[in-house]
Formats: C-alpha cells, structure tokens, sequence
C-alpha cells in the first residue's frame, strides 16, 4: 500500500510540473475553498483538483489522471454536485480559471471557455443586442447547464439551450484534442447536447445568439395565504399563453436576512414570474386576470435582457440547502390542492421555494432538430428546495422535498429533467430507453473505461 501511495504522489507531483495551472491537494492550507461545491452541505472529498488554464492543460490531466489510474470529473461552479457521490480515486477538474467569452457580432455567435458562467456571458451579449439562452442566474456554470439541457426565459420560442450549441472543443479520454460539430464527430456532438458530460472533458462552447435587447418581464406577489386563488387562476390561464411567453408559479418564503429588501426579508409569498417577448400592452391583457386579484406588489415592465438573471431571485454564492425536481404532465386543479396541502400555507413547511415551470413551445420534444435532449416531456418542470444550516437539519428538508414530489406523482411524467434532479437517476427516467442506450454506444466508443466521471453519468455500452 505504501508503494501504491508513493507511486500516486509521484504521479501527482509530475502533474503539477507538467500544467501551466495548479493541482491542489488535501495538505494544502485552501483545499477546503477548492474542492467546495455550490450548496455547502456536500463535503467532496477528491484526490486533487486540478485547476487548469488551458485547453491543454486539460489535456495534460486527463493523459496523467490514465496513467495513474484515476478519473476525472470535470466541473466548472459546483451545481447540481450530489450525484457525483464518492470522489476517491478522482481528480476533480475545475474549469473555473478558463472564463474566456468571445462574442461574433456578425454570425451572432458566442464562443465560451468552460468555466464561464452567464454572468461572464450576458452582458457582452447585449451591448450588440443580442440574447443567449442562458439560466436564471448570473453565477450558473454555461457548460453543465448546456451539457445537461438548458431552460432559459427564452425556451418555449427558442428551444432548450444545448439546441444553440454549434460547435464544442473538447478533450476525449484518449487525451486528445478535439472540435465536435454537425459534420465532425456527429454521435459525439449529439450525445453532448443534452446527454451530459460522461463522453468528454469539455474545454469551450460555441453557441447561436438571438437578436433579442428587451422583453416584457416581471413578478406578480400576493400573500402566501391567497396561493389558493393564485396559483388555481395561473393554472387556468397559463395554458392559452402563446409560446413567446413563459411563466412560472411559485411558493417562495424569504428568510430574515439584512441584505435582502424590507419588503421581502422574512415574507412568504405566491407569487407569477413572466418572461413575455410580446409587447407591454399584449402581455398585460394576458395577465389580466391575475392582476385582477389585486398583488400586493407588480414589477412587470420592459426590462433588459442583460437583466433577466435578476428575475428568478436565485441567491447570490454559494448556499447550505437541498433541493429536487420533477415533471407534470398536466397541472389540474386537483394537482393544484395538493401542492397546496404538501407546501402551502398551513402546511407547515419551510422550504425556501416550490416552483412549476411552464413548459411547451419549442421545449416540447421534437420541436426543434437537435441532440440527445430535444426538449423535455411535460407541462410543467417542478422544483422544491430548502435551506440546510447544519447537516442535522438536511434529513428534514429532504423529507419535505419528498413530500412535494410525492403529492405531485399522480400527475407526473415519470420523466426527469437532469439539471433539476440532485439525486442520482436511471438513464431511462433521466433520456427514455432508445436514446439512453445509443448514449451509452458513444460513451464505450469515446471512453470505454469510465474515465470521465458526471453527475448523471452514462456508462459505457457493454
């Protein structure tokens, strides 16, 4: 054994001199800060975390993680981590030095490293007028939000995400260098849209803009103890909404915090978030009937699209909590009452948020031509999330997570959408059977051994 320990930290001291970037291990003094996931509760425990800052130094990786006998799992914020489990035998790769954005005003395409977040991305978007299908934070990684689908403001009129992707580079476990698009490394490009990141380390994104500056956004907020006749009224009308706008009903209990807002800090609301591309007068008609039941507060009005990461409130950094999704076919006022009864007023929970997201349009499967992930089964995309301030309080909150999921399974698609599960899932829930075993065809012909490690992994066919 020690000969085997030995050996390892030779390897690993060779790694280091060979990268431009760092490898950081347990004995160094920031390794708590380094190996750290987005929700603060998970305690990753890798070998070493790499840190390049290069495409080659990726390279240089995954050829020493090979010859030693290691993995590699490749992230870039630290999102959606729980699935990844136990780390040992694992060099964690974190992109987060490689944040490159180069914007192509002419071909209105974007060329992102794969550590950039949307916060790096949107802002030089738009001083060109342009928009990226990008998620509902500023500080949410592009490439595991691509790799895993993608719903933005923009999805029901543009699609999923990972359909914009035009080209990625990558490193393959062979260690080698390559561009995937529609005419070079096809079943690899496909898997990778939407399959997630189980077939290559991805070292940069090239992904379509759309012509987009302002849109009509906004929230509507009630007292939690009208969610009732909220959420039932947003139900009946968010059907008939065409496909240029989105909406989301929610349950959202603020905690008492002094840097949030008066007006919000320590209130529970239900509350109607809309994302409309139609103008201020067309959206308005279509919220009528909700503005009818007199919110206790209305911020719908033109709004940048550089903005629309303000719009889902998601909080800033790195927070302790718990969360997880799941999928309705349809949301009846049967389906409303017994949200209600699990995460209502009255109910006695304390999750942070309880959402339903509308779904249709171009996010319908087989709307838009694209990769492994076309679009995503159902009507609404629900997720529940609590806050964890120790880890005695984690068994509770996801106990009441269960409970949301529960209470919603007469409605549910049996279908799960990966960038909103935090639990580990069959391929089959996660891409239906045909498309989960042609992913595992292009997982044994690009990495037949598992080197790369994903939080929904996909393994290798045989």
């Amino acid at each position: 054994m020690t000969e085997i320990i030995e050996n390892l930290d030779l390897a690993l001291d060779a790694l280091q001199i060979d990268m431009d970037g760092r490898l950081a291990r347990p004995c160094d003094a920031d390794w708590d800060d380094v190996r750290r996931a987005w929700h603060l509760e998970l305690d990753q425990r890798p070998t070493a975390v790499a840190l390049p800052e290069s495409s080659r130094d990726v390279q240089t990786v995954v050829d020493a993680a090979r010859r030693a006998g290691l993995r590699v799992a490749p992230q870039s914020t630290g999102h959606n981590a729980a699935p990844l489990g136990d780390l040992s035998g694992t060099i964690l790769l974190s992109t987060s030095r490689m944040r490159g954005v180069t914007v192509d005003v002419d071909n209105a395409r974007v060329r992102v490293e794969a550590g950039a977040q949307w916060g790096d991305v949107t802002p030089w978007a738009a001083l060109h007028g342009l928009a990226a299908l990008a998620g509902s934070a500023a500080d949410v990684g592009v490439a595991g939000y691509v790799l895993g689908g993608g719903v933005s403001w923009l999805g029901r009129t543009h699609g999923l995400a990972a359909n914009s992707v035009l080209s990625l580079e990558v490193v393959t476990a062979d260690g080698v260098r390559r561009t995937v698009d529609a005419t070079h490394e096809p079943e690899l490009f496909w898997a990778l849209r939407g399959g997630g990141g189980s077939f290559a380390v991805v070292t940069a994104i090239e992904l379509q803009l759309y012509p987009i500056s302002t849109l009509v956004a906004g929230h509507l907020f009630f007292p939690i103890e009208r969610a009732a006749e909220v959420l039932h009224r947003w139900a009946a009308i968010a059907p008939g909404f065409p496909d240029e706008v989105t909406s989301v009903g929610r349950m959202l209990r603020f905690p008492p915090l002094p840097d949030l807002p008066p007006q919000l800090a320590g209130h529970d609301f239900v509350l109607v978030e809309i994302a409309s591309q139609l103008g201020l007068e067309e959206t308005g008609a279509l919220v009528a009937p909700l503005r009818e039941l007199g919110p206790q507060m209305d911020t719908i009005s033109t709004t940048a699209t550089v903005d629309l990461d303000q719009l889902h409130m998601d909080p800033p950094g790195p927070v302790p909590g718990f969360g997880d999704g799941f999928i309705l076919d349809e949301l009846t006022p049967q389906a409303v009452d017994a949200l209600l009864v699990a995460a209502g007023p009255g109910s006695g929970s304390q999750l942070l948020s309880v959402e339903l997201r509308q779904l249709g349009g171009a996010l319908t499967p087989g709307r838009v031509q694209a990769g492994a992930v076309d679009g995503i089964p159902g009507a609404y995309l629900g997720f529940a999330v609590g806050i964890v301030p120790s880890p005695d309080a984690h068994l509770a909150v996801a106990a009441e997570v269960a409970a949301v999921q529960l209470a919603m399974a007469p409605w549910s698609s049996g279908r799960q959408y990966q960038n909103f599960t935090e639990r580990s899932r069959s391929g089959e829930e996660l891409f239906g059977a045909e498309t989960h075993r042609r992913l595992r065809a292009v997982k044994a012909r690009y990495d037949a051994t598992d080197l790369i490690r994903a939080n929904h992994p996909v393994a290798p066919l045989g």
